[in-house]
């Protein structure tokens, strides 16, 4: 049980953390843009990212993995995190939070 308790506690650690990375085209953060499909928390606090890019031609194909899974990383609670990237499903706008469609004017 109390791993279940901690691992929520790191989960909201770590949607803060992914807040704070940005798609350098749309001024939306990658969680609020949908990029994030799932993050698996083991109980040995090694965490795996299962995201996805708004295109797979993006020009941050190979940087923006790279900067969630090191600012990831760099949280004292993670003993370690990797990151994987999936085009299946495919992004669409419907991937997107309500926050981020009224942030770019599409509500």
């Amino acid at each position: 049980m109390e791993h279940a308790e901690n691992s929520e506690v790191l989960g909201e650690k770590i949607v803060r953390v992914l807040k704070t990375v940005y798609d350098p085209e749309i001024p939306v953060d990658i969680y609020e843009l949908g990029l994030i499909y799932d993050v698996m928390i083991n109980e040995n606090d090694e965490v795996k990212v299962l995201m996805t890019l708004t295109t797979p031609n993006c020009p941050v194909a190979e940087s923006m993995p790279q900067e969630v899974q090191e600012k990831i990383r760099s949280m004292d609670e993670v003993r370690d995190c990797e990151v994987e990237l999936t085009f299946d499903p495919p992004w669409t706008q419907d991937h997107m939070s309500e926050e981020a469609k009224l942030e770019l004017g599409m509500l």
